[in-house]
C-alpha cells in the first residue's frame, strides 16, 4: 500500500503547500492529474491564502474525502448528511490529535504579516510543525477510507 504520508511530506518539502501536498499524495485514489490537483489546492495553503484559518492539510484531506467519498446529487439529503458527518469526524480526529484545525493555533500563534509566502529554507522546516500535521491528516484519511462502512 502506498504511504500517502511519506509522499505528502516529500511533496511539501519540494515546495508544495500543505493542502497541495495532501491532495497530490492521494492521486492514486482521486484520479486527478497532478497539475489540476495542484491548482485546485493552491488557494488553501497557509490556512487559506496565508490567512492562517483552517489548516491546509485539513483542507486537502477534505478534498480527498470529497473526491473519494463525496456526493454529487444536490437533492440527496442523506448523502449530503453522511458526507458532512464524515468531514466532521475527520476534523474531530485531527483536532483530538493536534488540539485544533486552525493554522495559526497549530503554529502556536504564528502570524506573519501580509500574504507573502516565506522562503522554504532548512530553518523554515525546523520551525514549522507542518510536515507532522500533513502526516497526521493523511493517516486519518487512510484510516477513514479503509473503513468499509464509511459513506
Amino acid at each position: 500500500m502506498k504511504d500517502h504520508g511519506q509522499v505528502a511530506e516529500e511533496l511539501f518539502r519540494e515546495g508544495y503547500n500543505c493542502s497541495q501536498a495532501v491532495l497530490l499524495a492521494f492521486e492514486d485514489m482521486t484520479g486527478l492529474e497532478r497539475e489540476t490537483a495542484a491548482k485546485i489546492a493552491s488557494s488553501f495553503g497557509g490556512g487559506l491564502g496565508r490567512m492562517r484559518e483552517v489548516c491546509g492539510a485539513v483542507s486537502g484531506a477534505a478534498m480527498v474525502l470529497g473526491l473519494v467519498r463525496g456526493y454529487c446529487d444536490p437533492k440527496s439529503y442523506e448523502q449530503k448528511k453522511a458526507h458532512y458527518q464524515l468531514i466532521q469526524d475527520f476534523a474531530a480526529r485531527f483536532k483530538e490529535k493536534n488540539g485544533s484545525i486552525i493554522c495559526r493555533e497549530l503554529l502556536g500563534g504564528v502570524t506573519s504579516p501580509g500574504g507573502i509566502p516565506e522562503q522554504r529554507t532548512p530553518e523554515f522546516y525546523q520551525k514549522r510543525p507542518c510536515a507532522s500535521l500533513i502526516r497526521q491528516a493523511t493517516r486519518i484519511v487512510d484510516e477513514m477510507l479503509a473503513q468499509t462502512d464509511a459513506p
